[in-house]
């Protein structure tokens, strides 16, 4: 395992995190907690020092499982969450005001309640779960950011980014008033690299790359008569036709890449390193 400085947060972090969503067990089902512990555990043990958690992911759930295993991890893990829209909608949508989806006192109360969930004095890195550029010069979230990083609950703050949308975080990042954003980035979404990265390595800002086997898709076992429980949220995202483009992309990509030592997830994660 690789380590590195996540920007002008300053702490060390691993280049490879662990996303959590996966563990809080309602919106990706089939796993079960026993699992979950011991992947967090083999991730310890290899060198990770990461998590990237959230509220929303089973109300809770995989915040609870991520503190009972950093807590007992044994060296320090870095753990970061987000506070999810009061609206509950994914993803932000323009024209609705930060007042109905990230009020002050609201970001506060999720940001406490995520701390009992963890088990955990202060949070590494608090993010709001989606972004809004409309929402750029208003006083609530700015405030609530800064007060949580006074009072010492929160050591870092950031954003989200809406899917497919690294633009719209431009400016936020120009700004210096976040630490970190967390953007799609992937073998087959590679948008970020036009303006998004260049301008958060100039600003300091840390940058985490998220979905980077694209929901799954980049594992290699996606096939063209794969399905889901309806409740499982890869049901949406897989739906109809997509399995069998996946599985053709999927196919190209090996052939493109025959030759390349590695298999393909750690060729997916060798190149969101390697940008």
């Amino acid at each position: 395992m690789r380590y590195r400085t996540f920007g002008k947060a300053g702490f060390e972090v691993s280049e490879v995190a662990y996303g959590a969503w996966g563990l809080g067990g309602l919106q990706w089902l089939g796993g079960t907690d026993a699992e979950a512990r011991r992947a967090l555990q083999r991730a310890f043990s290899l060198g990770l020092n990461f998590i990237d958690t959230a509220l929303a992911y089973g109300d809770g759930h995989s915040e609870r499982l991520v503190g009972e295993a950093v807590r007992g991890a044994g060296r320090p893990v870095r753990v970061a969450s987000k506070v999810p829209p009061k609206n509950q909608q994914w993803p932000a949508r323009r024209g609705i005001g930060l007042g109905e989806v990230f009020p002050y006192e609201y970001i506060v109360a999720c940001t406490e309640q995520s701390l009992r969930n963890l088990g955990l004095e202060a949070l590494d890195l608090q993010q709001l779960h989606v972004w809004n550029p409309e929402w750029f010069g208003c006083d609530d979230w700015r405030r609530a950011f800064r007060d949580l990083k006074q009072s010492g609950k929160v050591r870092a703050v950031g954003v989200s980014i809406n899917d497919h949308d690294p633009d719209s975080a431009l400016e936020l990042v120009r700004s210096g008033l976040v630490d970190a954003v967390q953007v799609i980035y992937n073998i087959f979404d590679q948008s970020p690299e036009r303006r998004l990265l260049p301008l958060a390595f100039e600003m300091g800002v840390g940058v985490i790359a998220r979905v980077p086997f694209d929901e799954g898709a980049l594992t290699g076992a996606i096939t063209a008569t794969t399905s889901f429980d309806p409740d499982d949220f890869r049901a949406e995202y897989f739906a109809g036709d997509r399995p069998r483009q996946v599985a053709e992309r999927v196919a190209a990509l090996r052939r493109d890449l025959e030759g390349v030592p590695g298999t393909l997830p750690e060729l997916a994660l060798r190149f969101c390193l390697s940008h």
